[in-house]
């Protein structure tokens, strides 16, 4: 067995790593005061003056003169530094070379530039790993090219391959080396969602596909940039998620996410390649830490499908490493609960559940160990709802929940104005008759009100139609009455 100084798989945190009650105000400004960038003295002016006139940390040391925008930008615009040396990467050396041991099961002979591709550290740290384990006589040399250890050929020892099918036991995590949770947490802060600013323009532009009533579009952009939890609510059909697809579409630059973190010993992967789109290459990012993945801002909705083991890691018996939850896949982003209130679980369980976390911007995991530790919870939390909100949940919560948008059934100049749209986005010519003919007959005559999918369903129904017979599309009585006995289900 190797010696008791290298293994630490119950290795307690560090206090770097343990930050439970802290705001993440107090966070940011103490990682602000740790890289001198401000005093202590302008720390606590700027947050005497929060407290007066509220608003970012940010915002009140810039009007305070302590800070620039450039400033602040450029604080929370750091790519993860390549480390160079085992403690420049948070963790023990004996964790990476327990995990390289790993690696070489599945690899047979390699170099040290097919273990840098495999768990993401450079030469140096790679070599400092590998030391221990030709200590240990876990790994051997099997040849090399030159004097130098990077043209060496290595492979793991008979004793290798035991120990390292003892550690698969362990935890059948094999994949890029983790980050420590300390490191995960600046990073979150630094690259933190409240603090984007999206100009009326830009809404207005990314909005520009659909018809949206003004009053609307004005509340985005001070939404957008409140970083406070948004409540879509209105009538089914009318465009509340692709409102919120579009607000993700919206949300600027890129955030850089680690493959998994380590708390407690144990593994939790947070990477998902369903889940997070990686950024498209940049000639002017500069080289980066490689255990973490440059992505485009998270956009994550669930709906009916969401339980509450969902909000919590996932531990799996038989690999014996965890999955991160929803909520932490989604930080420096945005979440989206759809279909608020039809999920399994009850609308206010969900709500407690996140009381704090909406409050303070902290959420706390729990590992089958029973250790608990604390996490950011950076993100826009968007609830989208076709029932009315106080039927949901009580008044107290929905105080919570400052920003409430409410979208209704279109007017019927805004109803014309989408079928335009869908005529012609769908190279059919508009025919005011047939238009007039679909409102009277169906619309006004049975009552039904107006809803902003209808016209995309009908036409959908109508080219679909004339393409099954060789047809071309177009509005006629008889495609209108067809598309419309199709759609709605007589009562």
């Amino acid at each position: 067995m190797p010696n008791e100084d290298h293994l630490n798989r119950n290795r307690p945190l560090v206090p770097s790593e343990i930050k439970i009650g802290e705001s993440s105000v107090d966070r940011v400004g103490y990682r602000l005061l740790k890289e001198r960038i401000i005093t202590e003295k302008q720390l606590e002016s700027a947050l005497q003056r929060q407290k007066q006139h509220g608003g970012r940390l940010g915002e009140n040391l810039i009007a305070l003169g302590y800070l620039t925008d450039e400033q602040i930008e450029l604080a929370f615009k750091r790519h993860p530094p390549i480390p160079q040396t085992p403690e420049e990467t948070g963790l023990d050396v004996s964790i990476i070379a327990e995990l390289i041991l790993k690696h070489t099961l599945f690899m047979g002979e390699f170099t040290m530039s097919d273990m840098a591709d495999q768990v993401k550290l450079s030469y140096a740290v790679i070599e400092k790993a590998l030391e221990l384990l030709r200590r240990d006589k876990y790994v051997e040399v099997k040849g090399g090219t030159g004097y130098a250890a990077t043209t060496y050929t290595f492979k793991a020892t008979e004793t290798g391959k035991n120990y390292g099918t003892e550690l698969m036991e362990l935890c059948r995590y094999v994949g890029p080396a983790p980050v420590n949770l300390g490191d995960y947490q600046a990073m979150v802060e630094r690259q933190t969602v409240k603090s984007v600013i999206i100009p009326g323009e830009e809404i207005r532009k990314a909005f520009s596909h659909l018809i949206i009533k003004e009053d609307v579009l004005k509340k985005l952009g001070p939404v957008m940039s409140s970083g406070k939890a948004i409540f879509i609510y209105g009538p089914p059909g009318n465009g509340k998620t692709t409102i919120a697809e579009t607000l993700g579409a919206l949300l600027p630059g890129n955030i850089y996410v680690p493959y998994a973190l380590t708390v407690g010993g144990q593994i939790i992967t947070v990477y998902d390649p369903v889940t997070h789109v990686p950024a498209a290459p940049d000639s002017e990012t500069p080289q980066y830490d490689r255990r973490w993945v440059r992505i485009k801002r998270p956009f994550v909705i669930t709906g009916g499908e969401l339980v509450m083991r969902m909000l919590d890691l996932d531990f799996d018996p038989i690999s014996k490493y965890y999955e991160a939850s929803l909520q932490i896949k989604a930080n420096n982003g945005i979440l989206v609960i759809d279909d608020f209130g039809r999920q399994h679980i009850e609308p206010q369980q969900l709500l407690n559940r996140w009381i704090v976390p909406l409050d303070r911007a902290i959420d706390f995991m729990t590992l089958h160990t029973g250790m608990k530790f604390s996490i950011p919870f950076n993100m826009l939390v968007l609830f989208a709802t076709n029932i009315e909100p106080s039927k949901l949940v009580d008044e107290a919560f929905l105080r919570r929940i400052q920003y409430k948008i409410k979208i209704d059934h279109p007017t019927e100049d805004d109803y014309k104005a989408i079928f335009k749209k869908v005529c012609a986005s769908n190279e059919i010519e508009f025919d005011e008759e047939m238009y007039r003919y679909l409102i009277n007959s169906f619309y006004k005559k049975l009552g039904i009100s107006f809803n902003a999918c209808h016209p995309r369903d009908i036409i959908d129904y109508i080219v679909v139609n004339a393409r099954y017979y060789h047809q071309k599309p177009e509005l006629t009585k008889e495609n209108i009455d067809a598309a419309w006995t199709s759609y709605f289900v007589e009562s």
